[in-house]
């Protein structure tokens, strides 16, 4: 099975520092902080104790899962790309034709989509419309409050 996901070079490099952050500092400090808890006695009834465990098992977690990203990540850094076609990483502007009313977003993988930061998961339905299209095309998305019209104004590669 291949879990190689696409991830823009900015989007890894948040993964990868957030990672350094967590295991060099938070993993560190919360060490102190059970250490310090487990001085206290009573482990039964230590609600610090407890409290810094349960912590560190959320903590532990997310580390797991970042891990997991780095190591099925295949970077793409969108500067490089070179393609007529809306293809992963391009940043793409296109007029909501009911609304006349432009929006503009990144193609991105799926750890890294923020639709209020203008970034959109290539696997999102919006993502998969527009993948393959080319400046003019136009594309409908279902969405629940019924089809969106959008038409590809420009894209290009950032």
């Amino acid at each position: 099975m291949n879990n190689e996901m696409p991830i823009t070079k900015e989007g890894y490099e948040k993964v990868q520092a957030e990672l350094d952050h967590l295991i060099k500092v938070e993993r560190e400090e919360l060490k102190v902080i059970i250490s310090t808890a487990r001085d206290l006695g009573d482990l039964k009834e230590n609600a610090e104790y407890h409290s810094a465990k349960e912590k560190q098992s959320v903590q532990e977690g997310r580390i797991m899962q970042l891990q997991g990203v780095i190591a099925n990540a295949v970077v793409i850094d969108p500067a490089t790309i070179n393609s007529e076609k809306v293809v992963f990483g391009a940043t793409v502007t296109l007029l909501d034709v009911e609304k006349d009313d432009t929006v503009t977003y990144k193609i991105v993988g799926e750890t890294e989509s923020n639709s209020k930061l203008g970034k959109i998961s290539y696997k999102s339905p919006l993502g998969k419309a527009i993948i393959g299209r080319e400046e003019g095309d136009t594309v409908i998305v279902r969405a629940p409050k019924g089809d969106i019209e959008y038409e590809v104004e420009s894209f290009e590669y950032i």
